[in-house]
């Protein structure tokens, strides 16, 4: 029986989130639209089994396609970030991210990383995440002038407390990642880094920043955003001690039973991404990032450290106005169509329920075919939005607009 028949009120409401994408414009960092050939794996007849373990060591029968499956995922993986291991089992980037602390530390002790107002993640030392409550975190900050990596707190904080762990990698950075000087300050403190590239690991494969190996220990990251697969996580390494650890982090350490119709997605996403044209992807929502920064700037908006050089980038809004909130603006565009997050900016005097900025992202855009023209058409879109914000109208003309170039540029098959 279909699903339609079966459960109309749940079909109807995937068909009209399925109108909601076609006809909005993606502008979440975080986001991104896979291809139909990952949907299907995704919701496809390998949801139905148990297969704890690992290739060739399951507790359950009938796993024989399961393993080819898994190894095809791993071995795509390796091949894309040039590693020698890689666990595809987590189920996201934060379960990925437990499992790698687990495998580096012990219950107490102490690592560094950016806290979350900085641009961090809730997984990298939040006082309410697993991460804070297990671990010992420490943070080191932004320099407040560039709104950059301050690689003299980097160095002074971690002479200061002598962690186990050095973590980069951000949710809300929009500069190029300094892996090497990162690695260096490990070595002097003798503790192991980790690198989070969530967010710009389609980046980083597909040759538009630089790459976290060899200089990170462990790499951790999600498989969507920029990499443009199913929603779930990924640990990779190079050194096979820490390989066994991470394995036995993930299972039995954290999880039980992988989503094997999740790591099938992965497997067929990383096939994608092995493409020549993710290279030529991955320099387009380069390109696009820097169009709409440029763009909003001429507008009269701030963005934070000046601009962006990878997919996303964080949008002050005081100069606009000192009453503008981010939620207030994210809810002003989503009502013109555009969909974005409201995201607090460094040193923001609001509360992060309402913050003074937005995070705005290309990876999505770029995988419908907006070009650079077509994203200064956007950014006009945002800008008469905000200025219009108490316009109903006018942001129901915009609204009719972004529709308008929507059906310009179809959803990927």
């Amino acid at each position: 029986m279909s699903l339609e028949q079966s459960d109309p009120q749940v079909f109807d409401l995937i068909r009209k989130e399925a109108q909601r994408q076609e006809s909005t414009l993606e502008l979440i960092a975080s986001e991104n639209h896979v291809s139909t050939a990952v949907r299907e794996a995704a919701g496809s007849v390998l949801t139905n089994k148990y297969a704890e373990g690992y290739p060739g060591a399951r507790y359950y029968q009938g796993c024989g396609y399961y393993d080819q499956v898994e190894q095809l995922a791993i071995d795509r993986a390796k091949q894309l970030f040039g590693c020698k291991h890689a666990n595809v089992q987590p189920h996201s980037g934060a379960n990925a991210n437990l499992a790698a602390m687990m495998a580096l530390m012990q219950p107490g002790d102490s690592f560094i990383s950016i806290n979350l107002a900085s641009g961090g993640h809730l997984s990298h030392g939040m006082k309410l995440n697993a991460s804070a409550i297990f671990y010992r975190p420490g943070h080191y900050e932004l320099d407040p002038k560039t709104e950059t990596i301050d690689f003299d707190s980097v160095r002074a904080k971690a002479k200061e407390l002598r962690p186990k762990v050095i973590l980069c990698g951000y949710s809300a950075y929009s500069r190029i990642i300094d892996f090497a000087r990162f690695r260096a300050i490990a070595d002097e403190v003798d503790a192991k880094m980790m690198a989070d590239v969530a967010h710009i690991a389609g980046l980083i494969v597909g040759g538009a920043h630089p790459s976290a190996f060899p200089h990170a220990h462990v790499v951790t990251t999600t498989t969507h955003k920029t990499l443009r697969g199913p929603r779930g996580g990924l640990i990779m390494t190079n050194d096979d001690d820490l390989a066994k650890s991470i394995n036995r982090s993930v299972f039995p350490g954290s999880q039980g039973g992988p989503l094997m119709h999740i790591i099938a997605a992965k497997a067929v996403a990383f096939g994608e991404d092995l493409r020549p044209e993710f290279k030529t992807y991955a320099a387009q929502v380069v390109k696009n990032a820097k169009t709409l920064a440029d763009s909003l700037t001429a507008k009269g908006y701030r963005i934070v450290s000046g601009g962006t050089d990878n997919h996303l980038m964080l949008v002050d809004l005081r100069p606009i106005s000192m009453d503008l909130t981010g939620v207030e603006v994210a809810v002003t565009l989503e009502k013109a169509g555009i969909i974005t997050n409201f995201n607090g900016v460094p040193n923001d005097p609001r509360p992060p329920r309402q913050t003074s900025g937005i995070r705005l992202g290309t990876p999505a855009l770029t995988t419908r075919g907006l070009k650079e023209n077509d994203i200064k058409l956007v950014a006009d879109f945002i800008d008469r939005a905000i200025r219009s914000k108490s316009d109903d109208a006018t942001l129901s003309k915009i609204r009719n607009e972004v529709a308008e170039m929507c059906k310009k540029f179809p959803m990927p098959h």
